[in-house]
């Protein structure tokens, strides 16, 4: 049974490199990575898409051409019912996290985030994974420096990545990529138990 691959993110060149953008540009990463042919808008689903094999389970990369709080819509798409969501994976931006780091976690809440909230309603559930990617600055000793109140914290998601930020995020960008395969070819509590380290 094939897999949906989901990166979160907004459409559109202005929103390109911002950090509300890291699963989208994950995604991207990882179908280059894998191979899989360019993608390619399908108008009916509202998303970008490419798929392919990854071992020899068929993989389909979706990344949504809705803004980020309407996410659910594509997802819908591709997922029919609770059984079809297990076979999910999301990607997304968390400010929970430091940057680069990241974490899978499955059958969670959205912890406050608007696009995996669209998702859970789309496909009335839960039971699916994320992959996490940690966006919050933090202190020289690791600690999570993350921004507070609603208007501070949208400006920060909607900024582009700085150039150190972005090279921060290169190794973040080949973890995920792994995680990602792991996922599809030995299912996801290997991938947890392999990279929630």
């Amino acid at each position: 049974m094939a897999w949906v691959i989901v990166g979160l993110g907004n459409p559109g060149g202005e929103y390109d490199s911002t950090r509300h953008n890291a699963g989208r540009m994950t995604v991207e990463f990882f179908g280059k990575s894998v191979g899989f042919t360019q993608f390619r808008e399908d108008v009916k689903r509202k998303a970008h898409v490419s798929s392919g094999l990854v071992g020899k389970t068929t993989v389909a990369l979706v990344l949504p051409d809705t803004f980020m709080n309407k996410s659910g819509f594509a997802a819908g798409k591709f997922v029919k019912g609770s059984k079809a969501a297990e076979r999910m994976v999301v990607v997304h931006d968390d400010l929970d996290l430091p940057l680069g780091r990241i974490k899978l976690s499955f059958d969670r809440s959205s912890g406050g985030h608007k696009g995996v909230e669209s998702i859970i309603r789309a496909v009335k559930t839960q039971r699916f994974t994320r992959v996490r990617i940690g966006v919050s600055p933090s202190t020289a000793s690791g600690a999570l420096r993350k921004p507070e109140g609603d208007k501070v914290i949208n400006n920060f998601i909607l900024t582009k990545f700085r150039a150190h930020e972005l090279a921060a995020l290169k190794p973040v960008f080949k973890r995920v990529a792994e995680a990602l395969e792991v996922i599809v070819r030995d299912g996801r509590e290997q991938a947890m138990n392999e990279f929630n380290t």
